[in-house]
């Protein structure tokens, strides 16, 4: 279904559409007991008869009010304490947001009019809620006679100050847009989505003022990053390192964010099991987060100066693949032995973090990706598994995630850990055997990593995709990371 349009409007009845109104436990708030009026008692005798309590997303539906010309009068509870309220609201009113119709909620409570952050709050829940991912969906929408309808649904927030929530607005739905961004590309099949059609999606964010540059593998041998090409030897797809830098601050040091961007994986040599096989289009969920940050920022015009990565590649069984038992020098000197070719992940983003403190020496350093299907044994898909060297940035994403629902929770890492990856005939092995999976390959990054550097690891295989179903977000893809990482930046390194 198309996206819905947003925009506000000053807090006054506008007779016709779907109105939406919320509802406390107090009851009907100003601006309701005028429609009520108008429908001449018609609103309050239903909420009486249905014993309505105002409860959070508690919500009734009035058919052509009485009195008025409205389509529909929606009837939303709203008392709650829960964080992101005013977001999962908005999440679960899209789906009232219909083609070629005008939606109109009207922002006050029996408290009063809401916040322009509420306000906010309401419209990004609604463009993340009205998300799916149709296009490669033949069956076209219809409307009530039967004809094709794909316009935009229009939905307008009447507020008390509108001018004021505009600003709050734009921020949230830029936001928005790189969270629907990262959801797309995860979505998109493989054989639409290779390593060049994501560096293409990179070199679009010039056009919001970002600077991208994307490296071949030619350039990539000349930077000797072996372990990144050795994933991709094996596909007829040449692999890609895209570069995306935003520059909306004259910082000295960059905050920099590192994306796993394998396109598919196949396991390689050590081919996967074919069921569910499938579901490796998405295993590129790092760099879809990363690149949906990117957009954000400079969507929103962020006043930080930010760098994305994203190592891009495709691991394929090839008579020219890399093979179990192969020796690879990476681009920080460090030898790796290569026990399973399925371990690929961690391959690319090694070089990549060694390219991006070499290039930009960075305040912190933050990768994401879809590592270990052990880090869903240990957490289960509710959780990002977060790994660090530095306490205070963990503390920092940790607040992050609790502001945004887009929870982390810390894993441990170590010396002993650190053991299990050393390698008889290499400096270490890329696998550390079956027990502590996701520690183990968090403690190969962090051979990559400058001492001293703070550093952070997000393991999203269990929340980018095929997660639980949100408020917000009803498809398999989620975009988990934007939200997360946005809001670390905005409290912690934007000037």
């Amino acid at each position: 279904m198309p996206l819905p349009s947003l925009s506000t409007s000053a807090l006054e009845y506008s007779d016709g559409g779907i109105g939406v109104l919320f509802l406390d436990a107090d009851g009907l708030s100003d601006l309701g007991k005028a429609i009520d009026e108008k429908a001449s008692g018609h609103v309050s005798h239903v909420l009486e008869t249905a014993d309505f309590k105002g409860k959070l997303k508690e919500k009734i539906e009035i058919p052509a009010p009485p009195g008025t010309v409205m389509e529909r009068l929606v009837l939303c509870g709203v008392a709650s304490d829960e964080p992101l309220v005013w977001t999962n609201i908005g999440g679960t009113l899209a789906r009232f947001a219909k083609p070629g119709k005008t939606l109109t909620l009207y922002c006050e409570t029996n408290d009063g009019s809401l916040s322009s952050d509420e306000v906010a709050a309401l419209g990004e829940g609604i463009k993340l809620g009205a998300y799916s991912f149709s296009k490669y969906k033949s069956k076209k929408y219809k409307d009530d006679n039967g004809e094709k309808d794909d316009s935009d649904p229009s939905v307008v927030l009447a507020c008390s100050d509108p001018s004021a929530t505009d600003a709050v607005l734009m921020q949230r739905l830029a936001i928005a847009d790189g969270t629907l961004l990262a959801r797309n590309l995860v979505n998109t099949p493989p054989n639409d989505l290779g390593p060049e059609e994501f560096a293409e999606e990179a070199e679009k964010l010039a056009e919001l003022g970002a600077e991208v540059t994307i490296l071949g593998e030619a350039e990539m041998a000349e930077l000797e990053m072996r372990a990144l090409l050795g994933v991709g030897q094996g596909s007829r797809r040449e692999s890609k390192l895209a570069i995306i830098e935003w520059k909306g601050a004259k910082q000295d040091k960059p905050v920099c964010f590192v994306g796993k961007g394998v396109v598919f994986d196949t396991g390689g040599i050590s081919l996967k099991p074919s069921g569910g096989m499938e579901d490796m289009k998405g295993d590129m969920g790092g760099a879809a987060a990363v690149i949906g940050l990117m957009k954000a920022l400079a969507g929103r015009k962020a006043k930080v100066h930010a760098v994305g990565i994203l190592g891009l590649v495709e691991n394929m069984p090839d008579g020219n693949a890399q093979r179990p038992g192969d020796i690879v020098t990476s681009k920080s000197g460090q030898t790796i032995e290569i026990i399973n070719t399925d371990a690929e992940g961690r391959l690319v983003l090694c070089d990549a973090l060694t390219y991006t403190q070499e290039r930009f020496d960075p305040k912190i350093v933050i990768d994401l990706a879809t590592l270990t299907g052990a880090v869903m044994v240990a957490l289960g898909q509710h959780n990002a598994g977060l790994f660090s060297n530095d306490d205070a940035l963990s503390e920092q994403l940790i607040d992050a995630g609790h502001d945004t629902g887009e929870l982390v929770w810390r894993l441990p890492i170590g010396p002993k850990y650190d053991k299990m990856i050393d390698s008889k005939f290499a400096d270490m092995k890329n696998t550390g055997g079956r027990f502590a999976g996701s520690i183990t390959a968090a403690q190969f990054l962090h051979r990559f990593v400058d001492k001293e550097r703070p550093w952070a690891h997000l393991d999203i295989a269990g929340t980018a995709f095929g997660s639980p179903k949100t408020d917000t977000n009803s498809g398999w893809a989620s975009g988990f990371g934007v939200r997360l990482l946005d809001r670390l930046v905005a409290d912690h390194y934007e000037e």
